[in-house]
């Protein structure tokens, strides 16, 4: 190995996994929901906004879809 590189020279490249990077977002979240992701979080010792993160995208993968109808009484 050298003891010195010459980088210079060297021609930079877009990041191939730049498109896989989480974004930070702001989130406004009911307290029971935080604390119930939070008690799953600490059974499966993964921190709670990773398991939130993991379950969106399984909504995503799934293509679940939210029923928010209003029904009328």
């Amino acid at each position: 190995m050298k003891s010195e590189y010459d980088l210079s020279k060297m021609q930079s490249r877009k990041n191939p996994y730049a498109s896989k990077l989480k974004k930070p977002v702001t989130m406004r979240l009911s307290e029971d929901v935080i604390e119930y992701f939070k008690s799953m979080a600490k059974d499966s010792d993964i921190p709670y906004q990773t398991l939130i993160n993991l379950y969106l995208r399984d909504c995503l993968n799934q293509h679940r879809k939210l029923d928010i109808s209003w029904h009328s009484s």
